[in-house]
């Protein structure tokens, strides 16, 4: 349960990060309320998992600040960012389970690493965690064995395993046919019902989007270009939302441009 906060769980100042000369994040700023759930929209290579990945301080940022409940995670001590980290989960969008090892070892090792529980503790907080996404049975499969979805809710499993505050999932319905697609947003919602975690998604589904979201973030060319509600993002009449929503192809976008600069400069 998230406690009562009189600011955002994550505000984004003015970030920006390069990649050698290009730039990949261009003054970026947001606010991420306590217990909601947001949405981080946009096509391919528009910089949302690079936000994500200096959320939970994957990467340091050219300038800018990323602060968690207040506190700079951007430049604070690493000692204190670890135990911050611990009240946050995060599902890769390969879910990056560690293929040596059985689905309960995968789940278990935040609580083997990072806690003194007892081992009889850490198997039946390990069992109600698998339980909890829906994969009750599967504790001595390993990794290879399991469907890409399944592998999606082992990775979330372990997400789960130190209950944490903030949730993070980098484009959980990547690879995933429809229906398992579909499957992994209502357990989000189960979670977000349950839990009132505040969560963070980063995903181009739509479909997905508009289903899971409290509030979304639109971004491109590594810009924030809407921020809303699932109706004020759908009503959007920003160009490049319109584009995205409507699905038009950027080569269609610069022919109409073209064309109605045409049509301007002929009339006198």
């Amino acid at each position: 349960m998230v406690e009562e906060n009189s600011g955002p769980m994550i505000s984004v100042r003015d970030l920006v990060t390069h990649y050698g000369e290009r730039r990949i994040l261009n003054h970026v700023n947001l606010d991420i309320q306590p217990g909601e759930t947001m949405v981080i929209l946009g096509g391919s290579g528009t910089g949302k998992s690079t936000l994500l990945r200096h959320i939970v301080r994957l990467e340091i940022p050219t300038s800018g600040h990323v602060y968690i409940r207040g506190e700079d995670a951007c430049h604070m001590p690493e000692e204190r960012f670890n135990q911050i980290r611990r009240k946050m989960g995060m599902l890769f969008q390969s879910a990056a389970l560690f293929n040596s090892m059985t689905i309960e070892e995968n789940v278990s090792l935040p609580l083997r690493e990072l806690t003194q529980l007892e081992e009889t503790t850490i198997r039946i907080m390990t069992r109600i965690k698998l339980d909890l996404v829906g994969l009750s049975g599967v504790e001595r499969y390993m990794p290879a064995q399991l469907s890409g979805g399944m592998r999606k809710r082992a990775g979330l499993a372990r997400a789960l395993a130190m209950d944490p505050e903030i949730l993070l999932f980098d484009e959980p319905s990547a690879g995933l046919d429809p229906i398992t697609a579909a499957g992994i947003d209502s357990l989000i919602l189960k979670l977000k019902l349950a839990f009132k975690m505040t969560i963070v998604v980063v995903t181009h589904e739509m479909a997905s989007a508009f289903m899971i979201a409290d509030r979304i973030t639109v971004m491109d060319g590594g810009e924030v270009i809407a921020i809303g509600t699932p109706e004020e993002i759908r009503t959007s009449e920003h160009p490049r939302v319109l584009q995205f929503m409507n699905r038009i192809p950027e080569d269609e976008t610069r022919d109409m441009q073209a064309y109605l600069r045409t049509l301007t400069e002929s009339n006198p």
